[in-house]
């Protein structure tokens, strides 16, 4: 596990600790918004030998056109350096239902994001990965569903 986040790090360090270095970055440059994001994909399952084996070419250039053409790199980076320097609690906390589908996470994830049951729905997938809405569309709907159904 320690292995695992370590190889990681560089990523979450970077937008933890410097946001507007990789910001610049991800709205001039898109040759390097592309392997920013493209990294990600790559990273999901390393058994892939290219990130666009690991899903669709087209759903890959379409995603970070999203990111291209709305200039929301920056935005993205910096919503990671408010995260972690926030003092507010985070909104699973809130009076309210909240359900959480992850994908390809630790086993621990619940403990460390749950600790106090206070997430009225989680699921957790093996398949998926950090764009689980492009990469596993089918699992995502069917989970927000189901969700949205135990509420009413």
């Amino acid at each position: 596990m320690q292995a695992d986040a370590a190889s990681e790090r560089g990523y979450l360090e970077m937008q933890n600790h410097k946001p507007d270095t990789i910001g610049v970055a991800l709205t001039d440059s898109p040759v390097a918004l592309l392997a920013w994001i493209t990294e990600k994909f790559k990273a999901r399952d390393s058994s892939y030998p290219t990130p666009d084996e690991s899903v669709d070419r087209d759903q890959l250039l379409a995603n970070v056109t999203l990111y291209w053409f709305t200039r929301s790199g920056e935005s993205s980076a910096q919503f990671y350096y408010e995260a972690q320097h926030s003092t507010v609690e985070p909104a699973v906390f809130a009076p309210v239902p909240t359900g959480w589908a992850v994908f390809d996470t630790h086993p621990l994830m619940r403990r460390v994001m749950n600790p106090t049951g206070a997430i009225a729905h989680w699921s957790e997938y093996a398949e998926g990965g950090h764009f689980p809405a492009m990469e596993q569309p089918t699992l995502l709907a069917d989970d927000i569903r189901t969700f949205f159904r135990s509420i009413r």
